[in-house]
């Protein structure tokens, strides 16, 4: 809380009070301190400490417990809010169902319905029930990104699938996509012989986050490989990179810099960092569950 936050007629803290109690603070606003004045009839502003004191020596419980009810009042309040919300203006879906305490979303897997539903606040995945599960408070934001959900997932409908697959069959498409999978597996990657990336480090490339182990020193060929990576030279040779593990990915420092125009492998940011962490942190939680 500010100083000009205080309440004009709270004295400050006195030496006698301090002798059992806690100072807390929380985000300022009249209605929330008229609130804590209340329960608390014997809790002063300290100018020096720009805190309140709570006398007592059970003072941080009972303020924690206080603030656990203000939230869990505020969450019933925006569910009751966007339960209203969804009733007024529904979402008509066959890959979402009402919950008894939110909705019920179930796709076929999707890279992006996953990043799109990972952006939704209170959202999380039921490892058991394999379906997502969205509060009403967060009705809103689901409903804002629901027309690119529900398209991701209709693309990726096994049918759906299978007949894109069907009509790419002997196609010019389909022998390049086979080559990009088939370069992919080679976990290569042109670097610049005057811009050499560290080794053993986590830096991230067009394909994302790797860790270069070796550079080969041999040269690449533009008439070969010039397809797979736009821009490349005869000053180009090959490294060889691998996945991190999630040791590496946790330790990596992330840049503050906007990434330079141009560049083959830059310092990650913490936007890149972050899906690369929760992904790595699921797939091992899913090995040694196993």
């Amino acid at each position: 809380m500010s100083a000009k936050s205080k309440p004009d007629d709270v004295e400050p803290t006195t030496e006698a009070d301090t002798r059992l109690g806690a100072d807390v603070s929380f985000p300022f606003d009249r209605m929330t301190v008229e609130q804590f004045r209340k329960r608390f009839p014997r809790a002063r502003w300290s100018d020096a400490r720009q805190a309140w004191f709570v006398p007592g020596p059970t003072a941080s419980r009972r303020f924690t417990r206080w603030l656990a009810e203000l939230e869990a009042e505020a969450d019933a309040f925006a569910d009751a809010k966007g339960r209203d919300a969804f009733e007024f203006d529904p979402i008509a879906s066959v890959y979402l169902e009402l919950g008894r305490a939110g909705l019920r979303i179930n796709t076929p897997y999707s890279r992006t319905v996953v990043e799109r539903l990972r952006e939704i606040p209170y959202s999380r995945w039921d490892s058991d029930l394999k379906l997502w599960h969205v509060p009403f408070r967060s009705y809103r934001e689901l409903k804002k990104r629901w027309p690119e959900i529900e398209e991701a997932a209709r693309r990726n409908e096994p049918e759906e699938r299978r007949r894109r697959a069907e009509e790419r069959k002997g196609t010019e498409q389909e022998a390049k996509s086979k080559a990009r999978t088939a370069e992919r597996k080679r976990r290569r990657y042109p670097v610049n012989i005057d811009k050499l990336p560290p080794l053993g480090r986590v830096v991230a490339i067009q394909h994302g986050l790797v860790v270069f182990e070796e550079v080969t020193g041999e040269l690449v060929e533009p008439e070969v490989v010039g397809e797979f990576y736009p821009g490349v030279t005869d000053g180009h040779v090959w490294g060889i990179w691998r996945k991190p593990t999630f040791e590496e990915l946790v330790q990596a420092w992330p840049s503050k810099m906007p990434v330079a125009d141009g560049a083959e492998w830059w310092q990650p940011t913490i936007q890149e960092l972050r899906p690369a962490r929760r992904a790595a942190s699921r797939k091992r939680a899913e090995q040694l569950s196993r």
